[in-house]
């Protein structure tokens, strides 16, 4: 399988991404319990209003996906949320002297991000040419895609968010005793 000059471009702004995000990643971050809601608000209304003008037509009579379609949808959020919630356990969370809560992304979660991109990027010709075979719809495959990043955005905040209410209230998060 050879590689088109236009599908070199995201994996080498991927690659680049990936490294900045890494020497970032290493300083910990300051961590806003009050605010942990807002990105996956926005990612849901955004991918949500996405696969809404893809699917919905004022003319058509009814949706272009079937349940088949709507399963699999189903399947990317799970699986993006399992993904998430142990992303979210991979991050390190704990408390300054001052009080102040820090979080520092752990690189393997990194890595598995970058490695389901990377997934994605070289599947994405081979499973569009072998959807018909398979039955599959494409549309419904790439928007599965999409759902699976709203499971694991949700599912990381939600698990960091209880791990965080947790170490408010003076429990030693679990994580670091397991990371110990």
């Amino acid at each position: 399988m050879t590689m088109s000059p236009e599908q070199y471009g995201p994996l080498i702004g991927v690659g680049i991404a990936l490294l900045v995000i890494l020497l970032k990643g290493r300083k910990p971050r300051t961590l806003r319990p009050q605010w942990m809601w807002v990105v996956p608000l926005l990612i849901t209304v955004m991918i949500g209003l996405g696969l809404w003008g893809m699917t919905y037509s004022p003319t058509a009579d009814q949706s272009p996906f079937g349940a088949a379609e709507w399963a699999m949808l189903a399947v990317g959020l799970v699986l993006g949320g399992a993904v998430g919630w142990w992303r979210g356990r991979m991050t390190t969370i704990f408390r300054e002297a001052d009080g102040t809560l820090k979080s520092r992304a752990s690189p393997l979660g990194l890595i598995l991000i970058l490695g389901l991109l990377a997934g994605r990027s070289l599947l994405r010709g081979w499973l569009e040419a072998n959807a018909a075979a398979w039955h599959i719809n494409p549309l419904a495959l790439a928007d599965a895609f999409m759902v699976f990043v709203v499971g694991l955005v949700i599912m990381q905040r939600v698990e960091m968010f209880i791990r965080t209410r947790k170490i408010q209230h003076g429990e030693r998060d679990a994580h670091l005793e397991f990371a110990s």
